[in-house]
Parts: structure tokens; C-alpha cells; sequence
């Protein structure tokens, strides 16, 4: 996702309601989202569907290394030898 930019990217909700379609096309060409305000204050974001999977892959996988991370601090990791064998046990030779 690209960095957001404010004069271009922080809309209304009356212009995005007035204009979706060229939204649309300005969130697919430039590959940022679109802040849409409501009184002022920011109450939805328009963003690519690829940018949208690329975000939840994302928070997926930091979600998985934290985790991972909760478990070694508890003691319920494996050392690398042993996983390393158990990772080749399923691997088809």
C-alpha cells in the first residue's frame, strides 16, 4: 500500500457518495486508500481489494510470529534439530 496523501486522500462522505466511481478508479490506480470523513472525523476507509488480502496476510502472519513468540516465552518450543527432523519426517523423498 502506498504512503496516504492528505490533500488528495481524505475525502467527504457527500464527495465519495457524489463520485464513487472515480474513487474507485483513484484507490485502483494509485494503490492508496481513501479516508472518508463524516462531520470531520474519519469514519471509513476505501481500499483495493488486493490491498485489502495483502493486509490481512499480513496481520495474519504477525499474529502467528506473536503466537509463536508467547509460546517460546512459556517453554513450549522445540529446538531447532528436532524440528528441524520433524519437518523432514513429513517431507515425501
Amino acid at each position: 500500500m502506498q504512503k496516504l496523501k492528505i490533500d488528495q486522500d481524505i475525502r467527504s462522505l457527500s464527495e465519495v457518495r457524489n463520485g464513487m466511481a472515480n474513487f474507485i478508479k483513484q484507490v485502483h490506480d494509485t494503490k492508496r486508500p481513501v479516508i472518508i470523513t463524516q462531520h470531520g472525523k474519519g469514519v471509513a476507509v476505501l481500499l483495493g481489494a488486493n490491498e485489502f488480502e495483502a493486509m490481512q496476510e499480513k496481520i495474519e502472519l504477525l499474529s502467528d510470529i506473536q503466537t509463536s513468540l508467547n509460546q517460546l516465552e512459556k517453554g513450549a518450543g522445540i529446538n531447532h534439530k528436532d524440528a528441524k527432523e520433524k519437518l523432514l519426517k513429513r517431507v515425501p523423498k
